[in-house]
Formats: C-alpha cells, sequence, structure tokens
C-alpha cells in the first residue's frame, strides 16, 4: 500500500474505533452507573440497557450503527484528501529525484510554505544538488582542460616529427633536444593529473611539523631559486599538524616552486613563514614580483590558469600547481586563501588544523 492509502486507513480506523468508544461508554453508562440523568435517559429507551429488549434500544442501536457507517466513509474521504495535502511536497521531491537521476541537476525544488519537515527535506535536497552540479561541472571542465592540455604536446611532438621525416638533412640534435623537451612536459603533466586524483583519496595520517616540510621544500629549491637570482627567506614556529607527510611536501614545494618561478626577473624573493593563530596552524608563502589584480587572483586555483603576464620560465610548469595546493590542503581539512600584496607579488596561506605538540 501507499504512504496515502496507508495514513487514509489509519485516519478512518481512529475515526471508528473514537466512535465505538464512544458508544461502548453509553453502554456501561446506562447498565451500571445510577444517577438522575442517566435514570432519564435510560427511561426514553425502555429501561435497562439491553441490546434488542425493545423497538427504542434497537431503533438506537441501527442510529449507532449509521454513525459508525458515518464515520467511516467520512474517515476514508477526508483521510485520503489531507493525507493527499500532507504529501503534496513528497511528489515534488520525487519528481525532482527522478529528474536528477536522469541527468537534470538544474531542476530546482523551491518548496514554498512554512519552514517544516518537508521545507527542510527540499531545502536540503535543492542544496545537494547545487553541489552535485557543481562538482560535475568542475569535472566537465577539468576534464575538457586536460585533454587539450595532454593534446597539445603530443601535437607538437608529431609536427616535429613531420618535418624531420620531410627534410632528411635536419638538425636531428636539435630535434632530439625540443623532442626531449615536450616529453618532459607531458610527464610533467600526468603525474601532476595523478597527484590531483590522489589528494582525493584516502590516505594514513600521521604526526608531522609543517615547519620542517616547508625547510626541506625551500632547501630542495634553493639551486631553482639561486638560478633564477632569487633568495629564499624561511622563518617561523614549530607548526604540529596531522596528514600525509608526502601530500603535504608536495603541497610546500608547489608553492615555493610557484613563488620561484612567477617572480621577478632578478633580485627577488621568496618568504616561506609557518605559526599558530587560532588553534591551527598556517604556511605562508609570500614572493615578489608585479602587481596582481584581485580578478586574477580569484582564477588561479583553478586547474590550467597560470596567471597571465607574469615572468615564465622553463620551470613555469603545467598550470596545476595551485589546483593541487587546494586539493591537498581540503583532503587535510584546511583551507587555501590568495591575497595579492599591495607592492607587488602574491600571499599564499593554507590553514590546516593544529595537532597537540
Amino acid at each position: 500500500m501507499s504512504v496515502r492509502l496507508k495514513l487514509t486507513l489509519s485516519y478512518a480506523g481512529f475515526l471508528m474505533l473514537a466512535g465505538a468508544l464512544l458508544l461502548a461508554l453509553w453502554a456501561v453508562l446506562q447498565t451500571f452507573f445510577q444517577h438522575p440523568l442517566i435514570e432519564d435517559m435510560r427511561s426514553g429507551i425502555g429501561g435497562a440497557f439491553a441490546p434488542g429488549r425493545s423497538a427504542t434500544q434497537r431503533a438506537f442501536g441501527l442510529a449507532g450503527a449509521g454513525v459508525l457507517a458515518f464515520l467511516l466513509v467520512f474517515g476514508l474521504v477526508g483521510g485520503w484528501i489531507l493525507s493527499g495535502r500532507m504529501l503534496a511536497p513528497l511528489t515534488r521531491i520525487t519528481e525532482a529525484t527522478r529528474l536528477a537521476s536522469n541527468g537534470s541537476l538544474s531542476h530546482r525544488i523551491r518548496l514554498p510554505g512554512r519552514n517544516d519537515e518537508f521545507r527542510e527535506l527540499a531545502d536540503a535536497f535543492d542544496t545537494m544538488l547545487a553541489q552535485l552540479e557543481a562538482h560535475v561541472s568542475e569535472q566537465q571542465r577539468f576534464a575538457a582542460n586536460a585533454s587539450h592540455e595532454l593534446r597539445t604536446p603530443l601535437a607538437i611532438t608529431q609536427a616535429l616529427l613531420d618535418v624531420a621525416r620531410n627534410d632528411p638533412g635536419s638538425d636531428t640534435g636539435e630535434l632530439v633536444k625540443r623532442l626531449g623537451f615536450v616529453n618532459t612536459r607531458a610527464i610533467d603533466l600526468t603525474e601532476a593529473l595523478l597527484l590531483l586524483s590522489r589528494a582525493d583519496q584516502r590516505f594514513t595520517r600521521e604526526h608531522v611539523d609543517l615547519s620542517l616540510i616547508a625547510e626541506e621544500a625551500a632547501e630542495t629549491l634553493l639551486p631553482l631559486a639561486e638560478k633564477h637570482g632569487l633568495t629564499i627567506e624561511t622563518s617561523g614556529d614549530i607548526t604540529p599538524t596531522s596528514g600525509s607527510h608526502a601530500l603535504l611536501l608536495q603541497m610546500t614545494t608547489n608553492l615555493v616552486h610557484n613563488a620561484i618561478v612567477h617572480n621577478l626577473p632578478e633580485h627577488g624573493t621568496v618568504r616561506v613563514n609557518t605559526a599558530i593563530r587560532s588553534g591551527a596552524v598556517e604556511l605562508a608563502v609570500e614572493n615578489t614580483g608585479p602587481k596582481l589584480s584581485p580578478q586574477l587572483v580569484s582564477t588561479l586555483t583553478e586547474p590550467f590558469q597560470r596567471g597571465t603576464g607574469r615572468v615564465r620560465g622553463d620551470h613555469a610548469g603545467v598550470g596545476l600547481g595551485l589546483a593541487i595546493v587546494k586539493r591537498i590542503a581540503q583532503a587535510h581539512d584546511g583551507t587555501l586563501a590568495l591575497t595579492p600584496c599591495p607592492a607587488g607579488g602574491l600571499r599564499v596561506t593554507v590553514r590546516l588544523p593544529a595537532a597537540p605538540s
């Protein structure tokens, strides 16, 4: 049986039970209780109450049966109408669920009326649909961008091979060098995509010190900074947290790497600082460079965004650095904030839950 039919039968059964109890109570009062009012009523229907004893009592029994029949019909009709009105929001929610299962995530219930349980359920379902639609759209954009990025080095490789095939006398050393560069870029992009997918998977949490990870990343990238004529300044407090050491090291390395390759052409600076604030550990990486607009900064965490107009070189990456940082921070229950520096450059701040030291 449907829920509506169950509610209808329950409502009608409740009315029938109430009517039967009232008749039973009347019979008990007529039979066992002595009261002037009851005596008057008893004499009016032919003496002590005994079913079938007199025509008056038979008429009273027929009237009682008629009342019960009326209550049954009234309960069925009224229960059907009332249950239909009460369950109408569920019909809209079911229809929205059916549309969502068919791939239509843009539909919203937008249930009107007072804020009751059905309204809360509909609002929660609308919120879930909005999040699903945003997630699916993000995944579709990411897949399209990833396909484009992976196709680019393959197309370049094919073009170089076609040129070499059509010109047997070309410089094979230069061809090999350019093919090696393109192949390295394709490998870096593939590894970045794998790392991005790994950040969404479950990992074993361990006690780590974010300040030590920052020092390790800065020491690893120091030769690259010296090649670009930059200096790296590290400072801060002990910042204990819990998470994957490998992922947090990759996150910090990406931040420092971005700060180096997107910097001034020479005499630039990269500052790495760790601190504990408001019960959370904080990693801040700041670099020098040209002034950035807030509109540009707001797009830098999107995959394959490289900050048009900033200085780039051989180590500029594949446009997934900050996207990976954001994904790793979220996997560790943290947040990522990007702030343009007034004098130029960018400050990237990662906040993670602190762990007991």
